[in-house]
């Protein structure tokens, strides 16, 4: 355990931290899992409404820090490659 003040309170910003991100990206990985789930089974709108659920989601968590801006981007791009294949 810490000794100083600083340390003591660091270690609890951390785990509050820890917890949080945590939630957001269980919630994320969900969403992500909902779209391939809707490509997977060939259903266009389902797909389409899943990947607009997780977009705005997706760029939040990279806003937040919680994932790099890049994954995000990079994660949005791969989806939406998917569900446009799927359409077409």
């Amino acid at each position: 355990m810490a000794n100083h003040k600083s340390s003591i309170k660091k270690i609890k910003q951390d785990e509050k931290k820890r917890v949080r991100n945590k939630a957001v990206r269980t919630r994320y990985r969900n969403l992500i899992k909902a779209v391939r789930l809707a490509v997977a089974d060939g259903e266009a709108e389902r797909a389409q409404t899943a990947l607009n659920m997780a977009t705005p989601y997706l760029q939040r968590a990279a806003g937040k820090g919680v994932i790099h801006q890049n994954k995000a981007a990079r994660t949005i791009s791969r989806l939406t490659k998917q569900v446009q294949a799927l359409q077409a």
